[in-house]
């Protein structure tokens, strides 16, 4: 069932653009939600987090340690929204939406995960913020 509409988890964070950062908030983000959804939902919430987080730091500022990602993670009445932005220049995203990654190629399936896995997807028009959300049963 949906949760009541009160905050099951509300974290906001700015973080240095490094992968460790990023496992050190899903970890965070993982501990606060295990009581509240079940193994596939959960699965679902971390890997929408984690592409998002990983594609700011890698793409968004090129793994520069000094660049900053800052994120909001919110699960409130059954819906998880997840807003990651980055201190890098954008992307065309409309373009990159439009494109599907070769079976050979290593990268190129960030756009695909998030569109499979959230109920909505959205970015800022610069492209260096997205905005996911997703539907999920909350246990009480």
């Amino acid at each position: 069932m949906t949760g009541s509409g009160r905050d099951v988890c509300d974290i906001r964070t700015t973080m240095p653009a490094t992968l460790q950062a990023v496992e050190e908030f899903i970890a965070e983000f993982c501990r606060q939600l295990q009581a509240h959804l079940g193994q596939s939902q959960s699965f679902d919430a971390q890997l929408l987090a984690r592409e998002a987080l990983i594609n700011a730091v890698v793409h968004g500022c090129g793994s520069d340690a000094g660049g900053q990602v800052r994120c909001r993670v919110r699960l409130k009445g059954g819906c998880l929204t997840i807003l990651v932005a980055d201190s890098g220049k954008g992307f065309d995203w409309r373009a990159a939406r439009a494109r599907e990654a070769g079976l050979a190629e290593a990268s190129g399936r960030g756009i695909e995960i998030l569109r499979k896995y959230a109920t909505r997807v959205r970015y800022n028009d610069k492209g260096n913020a997205v905005t996911i959300s997703k539907t999920l049963l909350v246990r009480e």
